[in-house]
């Protein structure tokens, strides 16, 4: 189905990839053709989350003459906080400033060290496998009460009317 210039040939891909173009698909074979509409939707997602910065408030943005400067206020992320000023001039400063690490964890009875073996007790505290039972360790968790409410949730009571209604 590809296209024929005057001379009766057919037309190559303008990319020069080798292929033969169409006229539908702007002289490009499909590949390419698919390729340049990808990265038009590419450009307009970038356009669009560019601009959703821009008016986020914490992004400035400052045009001068066809040069575009950011300047990107803190940006706090789970672990860490990263503020990061970025100029057309390419001087970037970043400063990192991470979270202070709590120790090693260690078993709530005897203060063994656990590591990734550690078992979290419904209490809240973590445990070595000695002491993970909550006989071991005297839990303050409640199994009874919790147990008591499931089952109460799970069974609600149910009364019939004594005298059928007319």
């Amino acid at each position: 189905m590809e296209s024929h210039d005057e001379s009766g040939r057919p037309i190559l891909c303008v990319n020069n990839c080798g292929f033969f173009g169409r006229a539908e698909t702007m002289n490009m074979c499909s590949k390419c053709y698919k390729d340049t509409l990808l990265n038009k939707e590419q450009d307009k997602l970038v356009a669009a989350s560019v601009e959703s910065l821009v008016s986020g408030g914490s992004t400035k943005e400052v045009v001068n003459d066809g040069a575009i400067d950011l300047q990107v206020g803190n940006v706090e992320v789970k672990t860490k906080t990263v503020s990061a000023e970025i100029s057309g001039d390419s001087s970037t400063s970043e400063t990192l400033e991470t979270k202070v690490k709590t120790g090693p964890s260690r078993c709530g009875t005897c203060r063994k060290r656990v590591g990734l073996t550690g078992f979290t007790c419904k209490c809240g505290n973590l445990f070595c496998a000695m002491h993970r039972y909550s006989d071991k360790h005297d839990c303050p968790y409640d199994y009874q009460a919790v147990g008591r409410d499931a089952i109460a949730k799970s069974n609600p009571v149910i009364k019939a009317d004594k005298l059928d209604k007319f």
